[in-house]
């Protein structure tokens, strides 16, 4: 027990040909150990784990070797390599920047830089962190890296390449290293296992490396531990156990779920979710995580996007197969937006719940969907009277899929404080043809609000054929379309302004309330009701779209001020702008 190494240290790459996952890299630096063409300074950056540290070790010896083979290897027999496999090479420094990021640490390092090696040809200084040095410590070691003496090599390390200073990258190569992807990393602790004698099964590996994600120190540490849990088996269960990973299962059934309109089901499931110990966000990014692999299973050419391991594959596939895209699409939509809102909501699970109910409702039948959306009631003219200038009181027709009824709504109560709400119905469109006329008499009706009666002649209905549109949409849907048409008729300025500083507010699934300031804003908006319902309607897809429009009463209007009123009070909030004025003598125009 006393001997145990950790994976990651004992299985620490000795040699090029050891290095997992830097294929093209590793190319390059033997390429240059082969020719002699070496660069005073170089820069290796990349994640934590990908292997910039250890590449630097090997190159280090590499280039000191005095036997290299002919493919760019150490010979590992001379006696360069072997003070440097005994860790008593002086030819070789590294610097952790972390700790050591002074000027003065950096002074004593450039006094070492002058001395010669005493064995071997270079002095290899490895600067690990380098993005830990401070601005003073990197002005005074830019001489130094830009012409430093002939033995001298310097190999800077750093996971983050946008904190150093330009002047230091243009005096360096420059060399980007990739995370190591999941079958590397899979192949790899495939064989850290067999010399172990350790079972392990494939998904179980597959498991790590996704938590790894993309470095192959995590992926030796997590495999270490699961090992060592698991009593040298490792088996998918133990290992999505020890690291608290939510199982594919969870989500393969929530998936059939949601594609057979499964409510009760889909809640039950993330019922269960939660009373394992997982948080919903975790649930909330697995979920989005699965929909995604079920988009790239459906086609071939995205396939090999899918980084899971042959059994979940197919399990993927089989059930891609009865998602449409359309259903991935917006079930991705959904669970994105869940995502960004979670933090800031105050009931978080009622979140999840809803958008798992929402997704269900993308699989529903038409029939369940027009129960379970909310009525959509249009308001109808009744037939006139015999009595010309009596009004009919109109009456609406609830219509959906299935069933269509008639109500009578109720009158309006003539004695209300507020301001009366204007409700506006555009005409149908005039005839094309004058065949398509119809005889039938004209019709009028009344609406009756609170303090005055407006009273709208229609003419007789043309008998054409009209597209029902009943797409459902939000309250930051309608506002774009509302700015949209307010930019269309930007030459009409009062409109224009009125709608941009008078925004819709969503009453209902169908229904909007705009709120003026004055009676002249009333009028204008009635003017084009009938343009703007109808440009409304199309862009958002819904022939059902009614507008209500009132004059705001006195304690919901914005007080207008004055300049120098405006001033007060910015000034109470920030007094530096009383200074500000005085300072320059400053006059409000």
């Amino acid at each position: 027990m006393d001997n145990y190494i950790v994976s990651a240290r004992k299985y620490r790459p000795t040699t090029f040909q050891s290095v997992v996952g830097q294929k093209a890299l590793v190319q390059t630096l033997k390429a240059a150990v082969a020719t002699r063409k070496l660069a005073h300074a170089y820069l290796f950056c990349g994640t934590r784990g990908v292997g910039k540290t250890t590449c630097a070790r090997i190159f280090a010896k590499t280039i000191n070797c005095m036997h290299p083979t002919p493919d760019g290897e150490a010979c590992n027999e001379c006696e360069s390599c072997r003070a440097f496999n005994e860790q008593r090479s002086l030819n070789i420094m590294e610097l952790d920047a972390a700790s050591n990021n002074s000027v003065e640490d950096i002074r004593q390092l450039i006094d070492k830089v002058r001395i010669p090696p005493q064995l071997g040809q270079y002095k290899v200084y490895i600067i690990d962190e380098v993005h830990m040095l401070s601005t003073a410590a990197f002005n005074a070691f830019l001489k130094t890296l830009e012409e430093p003496p002939h033995h001298a090599i310097f190999i800077l390390a750093t996971t983050e390449k946008h904190k150093l200073l330009p002047t230091i990258l243009s005096r360096c190569q420059i060399y980007d290293f990739q995370r190591i992807t999941l079958t590397d990393i899979a192949e790899h602790l495939r064989y850290v296992a067999t010399q172990e004698g350790i079972a392990a099964e494939d998904e179980a590996l597959n498991i790590i490396a996704q938590k790894a994600d993309g470095g192959m120190r995590d992926a030796l540490s997590i495999f270490d531990q699961v090992a060592s849990s698991s009593g040298g088996n490792i088996t998918y269960q133990s290992a999505i156990d020890n690291l608290n990973i939510l199982d594919y299962d969870y989500y393969f059934r929530l998936t059939d779920a949601l594609l057979g309109n499964q409510v009760p089901q889909a809640l039950m499931i993330f019922d269960e979710v939660l009373r394992a110990g997982f948080a919903a966000q975790l649930f909330i990014n697995g979920l989005s995580s699965h929909f995604r692999d079920l988009m790239v299973s459906r086609d071939a050419v995205t396939r090999p996007l899918l980084e899971v391991g042959a059994g979940i594959a197919e399990r993927y596939a089989e059930q891609s197969a009865r998602c449409s895209n359309a259903f991935l699409y917006q079930a991705m939509d959904l669970s994105n937006r869940c995502d960004l809102d979670y933090r800031i909501s105050n009931n978080k699970r009622l979140l999840v719940e809803l958008m798992l109910i929402k997704i269900c409702q993308l699989s529903a039948s038409p029939t369940q969907q027009s129960q379970a959306a909310p009525s959509i009631q249009r308001i109808t003219p009744a037939t006139t009277t015999a009595n010309p200038t009596t009004a009919a009181r109109p009456t609406a027709a609830k219509t959906n899929s299935s069933a269509t009824s008639t109500y009578t709504p109720p009158t309006a109560t003539p004695a209300v404080a507020s301001e009366p709400r204007v409700r506006f119905t555009p005409p149908p469109p005039p005839p094309t043809t004058p065949s398509t006329r119809s005889s039938v008499a004209d019709k009028s009706f009344s609406i009756k609000n609170r303090g005055f009666q407006n009273e709208i002649q229609k003419s007789a209905p043309v008998k054409t054929v009209a597209v029902e549109m009943n797409e459902r949409f939000t309250q930051e849907q309608l506002e774009s379309a509302w700015l949209q048409f307010a930019h269309n008729v930007s030459s009409e300025t009062f409109l224009s302004q009125t709608m941009q500083s008078c925004m819709p507010q969503l009453i209902n699934a169908l229904d909007f309330e705009v709120v003026v300031d004055n009676r002249g804003q009333v009028d204008r908006l009635n003017a084009r009701a009938t343009d703007l319902l109808s440009f409304l309607r199309t862009a958002l897809k819904n022939s059902h779209i009614e507008m209500y429009v009132r004059e705001s009463e006195k304690q919901e209007r914005r007080r207008a001020y004055s300049p120098g009123e405006r001033f007060v009070l910015m000034a109470e909030k920030n007094p530096d702008l009383n200074l500000l004025k005085e300072a320059f003598s400053l006059e409000l125009a």
